[in-house]
């Protein structure tokens, strides 16, 4: 990615905040823009905590210029259908996120910003996800259950990725055809849906 991110024309010049050469690991799908300040990281089964810092020391003091002022690490548990922080809170417009319901209880959240000294401070939060997300948006935020909030959908939909959608523009997500019951609640949640046909299994259903 090194390559496409210099080389190309659209990308060239483009700053590295973080390498995956590094021994700490950080995973794409655990990597949220939540707004031009403020970036959400999961702690999950292949982001490490110590990564997460390395990336926030960049971000804060690295030799190219950041506007990013907080990083928010969020501890997501472990487990195939939460495998990244993208697969079970994804943002689909400006105050609306789609989420998995297992993680609609108090979340562990560590507020990490810089300490005006070169070095990071870190504060633990234990709050739930809706307080969370609307004090790093900065308005009230709609949360959509995968399924619903129907307890099976919601279980064999987020098996085939139901909260992991793809936002093309605030309000515009690409999301898996297949999971019926969520588009439906995302149109009427006045998000418009690109359905992608995915006609094989889902890769969950080859392990």
């Amino acid at each position: 990615y090194k390559t496409f991110l210099t080389y190309h024309p659209d990308f060239a010049g483009t700053p590295f905040w973080y390498d995956n050469h590094s021994a700490a690991h950080i995973e794409g799908g655990d990597v949220l823009n939540i707004n031009e300040t403020t970036l959400a990281v999961g702690i999950s089964e292949r982001t490490e905590a110590a990564a997460i810092d390395t990336l926030a020391h960049n971000l804060f003091w690295g030799e190219e210029p950041s506007a990013i002022d907080t990083v928010y690490a969020i501890r997501i548990p472990f487990g195939y259908e939460t495998m990244h922080l993208d697969t079970v809170c994804t943002q689909i417009d400006y105050d609306k996120f789609t989420i998995h319901p297992g993680i609609m209880g108090p979340l562990t959240v560590f507020e990490i910003t810089p300490d005006g000294k070169g070095g990071t401070k870190i504060r633990e939060r234990n709050e739930d996800l809706e307080s969370v997300l609307s004090e790093y948006v900065g308005q009230p935020v709609k949360l959509i259950p995968c399924g619903g909030g129907d307890r099976i959908a919601a279980e064999r939909e987020q098996w085939n990725d139901g909260s992991n959608t793809l936002c093309v523009r605030p309000g515009t997500v690409v999301v898996y055809q297949r999971n019926n019951v969520t588009n439906d609640v995302l149109y009427k949640n006045g998000i418009n849906c690109l359905c992608l046909l995915y006609t094989s299994p889902s890769p969950r259903d080859t392990r």
